[in-house]
This record gives C-alpha cells, structure tokens and sequence, in this order.
C-alpha cells in the first residue's frame, strides 16, 4: 500500500486543511495501535507554534483512546525526542512541528523505541490503520505532563561537550523564535560563552519570520553589527543549523561537516573514517575528504537518507548542506545545538573566519518550472552529460525533478563562476524549451 499522508519528514501540511486536530487524533490512535495499544508509553513534544497545544491535545486524546499513556515532555527541539526515547524507554515518540514552514503549517512525524524515525513499512500499517474501526479495548490510558524535560536534554549535551570550556567566546545565537529558544541560550552559557540571542521571543505565529536557517541573512548582519565572535542559527524543530563567522561570511553544512570531519577522525571518533552527504554537496568537500583520507558516501536529499546509510555503513557522521548533521555518537537525528557545540569542538579556540577544512567551488542552482519533468530530463540528460565531461573532475552538473513541485532543479559548480553561470544558464535555457 502506498503511503498518501506521509511524506519524508512525517504528516505535514496547512493547519486546519491538511493536517487536523480529527486527524491528529485519529494519528494517535492509529500510530499506539501500531506500536503495541494498550500500556503503550508514548512521548509528545512539539515546536512553538499556536497550532501546537491543539494537536498535542489530539495526540494525546487518540493515545489514550487506543489505551496508551501520553506523555507531554514540552517545547523541544526534535532531536530531544530520541534522546527521552533512549532514557526514558518509551515505545513511541511524536514530535509536532513543520520544521522550517511557516506558522500556518504543522507538522507530526513519529519516532519508534528504538530513537528513529518509523520506517516506510510502519507508515503504511498506521495508514492502513486509520481507515479501519479502532481497536476495541477495556482500558482507557492516561495524558500526564513529563516535568524535567528541557534539563534532560541540557544535561545530556553538557555531558557529550563536557571538556568543551567557551570561556571568553562571544557568540550570537539566532533560535528562529522556535524550539531552541530556552535550551539554545542555556547550554552555551553553561559551557561559558557569553551569549546574545535573537528569535528567542516566540509568540506562536513568528517562528522562522524573517529569522533562523533559511533566513541566515539575518544572523549574518547581526554577527557583524554586534561584534560578535561567530554565530549560530537554527531552524524552527532545532534539527538544523547554519552559521556566520565574524566577517558576516555564512558558513553552511558543507562546510561545517567537514570541520566536523577532520575534527572527530583527529580524536578517534569517526567511525570507518567515513562521512556521509548527499547529492547536493558541494565538490570541493569531496575534494577536501579525499585529501584528508576520509571516505565519502553519497545518499539522496533528505535525512533519513543519509541516516540510513550511516547505520548501513556503521559509520558516525553524516549531513547536508541545509544544516541537518548527525552525530550518530550523540543521537540518531539531526540537532542544531549539538552541531553547534561540534563545531566549536573542532575549532578548538581559532576563529571560524580562517576556517580551512574544505574550499567550496562557485555553485549555481537554478529551479525551474515545468509541466512535464520526465521530458525536461531527458531534453536535458545529453547536454548535462557532455557539460560533464567538459568540467572533467573540476566540477560537475547535477540535474534533478523536485520529489514535491512541478520543478527541474539545475546545479553547476565549476572552478570560476563565470564557467558556471554560463554552464548552468545553457542547460537551463535546454529544460525550459523542453518543459
């Protein structure tokens, strides 16, 4: 059966359309129906919009219809999730959030007790669950607050970074008005730093307005006008991370991975000396890895790709440009704090600014609309190749269909930009004529 509510990252879609609190409900029951029903312990956290309280509420209600006990651990950021999972034992796992969307949408995506998220398989039975009458079932569960949450989790980083010493960092954090906004802060004080926050003042409809990840502008402008050291944005969940160093020069996950990179197989810590990214990664960190020794795998754009091959491979790291990075040697998940605090690990006191782990080739990505992707591609597929050629291990064109818009997404990088553009300009001109 093929899933039709779940996408890759959970359920997730406009409040109040897509994504209801009838829906939510029927998800909570469906998804303890499928974890084991009755005495099922199943943790709920969830991100800072106002839709949030609401379909948490739901959860819980389809939870304990179907006879399990519902857990409210808060506002945290996703990553924390697996985290409680792993301590607590729980069976199940759902984090409401749409990530780095608007306030206007919502999200649900579910963890299993093993800390990972449900596999396809597991999707599908709770789909196939939600069409069917509810299991009948004399017990009725519980919803109870689980206190303690957000120190939890602080004290599980400080504990991972606990020889990290910030003393004397002055840094700016950037908490997208989202999840990080109480533990981001705490954490690197903690550890020392002097902090200053913005997007920390949430009020249910400003998550990712104007701040956080996908708007690392913002953070950038910021590090320069405060004089700040460095700084860090996250994403609504706090499941990504980008940065800017002093110059206001932003430093994206590319680039951060390989700090990483280097950094943990200095110490020991890279499993198989290997690192996984996916196919948007930037050439010249594959260039880098091969120079240090390191092997990279290549998955598809999405983390539960690069996770999945990181268990398959045994291997600790792994990432995207976006900012997801997992650290397999913390929690099976994305987490911008834990990135963060990675980072600064690697960097050992120097200065972000004179970074040196990998040197990025000029990168082009154009996004173009089509009514027909399957034929732009094959319009296309001849003069990629031959533009391949011609950069012949120099760089690489990389063209790929959106999984999710009626889109042809064309991508250059080439040794100077002028080559790229004008690569990239050529094989644009090729999908448009053809889609």
């Amino acid at each position: 059966m093929a899933r039709h509510l779940f996408g890759t990252d959970g359920v997730r879609g406009l409040v109040g359309e897509k994504l209801t609190a009838d829906l939510a409900m029927e998800l909570g029951r469906a998804a303890t129906e499928q974890a084991g029903g009755a005495g099922t312990r199943v943790l709920v956290i969830r991100d800072t919009r106002e839709s949030g309280e609401m379909l948490e509420s739901a959860l819980a209600a389809g939870i304990t219809a179907a006879g399990g006990e519902a857990l409210l651990g808060g506002v945290l950021p996703t990553p924390a999730a697996p985290l409680l999972i792993g301590q607590y034992g729980f069976d199940l796992g759902v984090v409401v959030s749409a990530s780095h969307n608007p306030y206007q949408d919502n999200g649900i995506k579910f963890f299993g007790g093993d800390g990972l998220k449900l596999t396809d398989a597991a999707e599908e039975e709770i789909e196939h669950r939600l069409a069917d009458a509810p299991s009948s079932t004399l017990e009725v569960g519980r919803v109870r607050e689980l206190h303690g949450t957000q120190e939890d989790y602080l004290r599980a980083l400080e504990t991972r970074f606990e020889a990290l010493d910030l003393s004397g960092v002055n840094l700016l954090l950037d908490c997208a008005h989202g999840a990080t906004y109480r533990v981001g802060p705490e954490i690197f004080r903690r550890l020392g730093a002097t902090v200053t926050a913005i997007g920390d003042e949430p009020d249910g409809r400003n998550i990712n307005e104007g701040v956080g990840s996908t708007h690392i502008e913002a953070l950038a402008a910021a590090v320069v006008a405060g004089g700040h050291d460095l700084g860090f944005a996250f994403d609504g969940d706090g499941d990504r991370v980008l940065a800017a160093d002093r110059n206001g020069s932003t430093v994206d996950g590319d680039e951060l991975i390989a700090l990483a990179a280097i950094h943990l197989r200095a110490i020991g810590r890279l499993n198989g000396d290997g690192v996984v990214v996916t196919v948007m990664t930037n050439y010249g960190f594959h260039t880098a890895m091969k120079a240090a020794g390191i092997e990279v795998a290549t998955a598809d754009v999405g983390d539960r790709y690069v996770l999945a091959e990181l268990r398959e491979r045994d291997w600790t790291l792994g990432g995207e440009q976006s900012g997801h990075i997992i650290d397999m040697g913390f929690v099976p998940s994305g987490d911008g704090i834990a990135s963060a605090l990675l980072t600064l690990e690697a960097l050992a006191g120097a200065d972000l600014a004179e970074r040196s782990a990998m040197e990025k080739l000029p990168q082009r990505l154009v996004n173009v609309k089509v009514a027909d992707k399957a034929r732009a591609l094959a319009a296309v597929a001849g003069p990629a190749e031959d533009a391949n050629q011609v950069l012949s291990g120099q760089g690489r064109v990389l063209v790929r269909a959106s999984g999710t818009e009626e889109l042809v997404r064309v991508m250059v990088e080439a040794p100077d930009q002028d080559q790229c553009d004008e690569i990239c300009a050529s094989l644009v001109a090729v999908v448009e004529a053809a889609g």
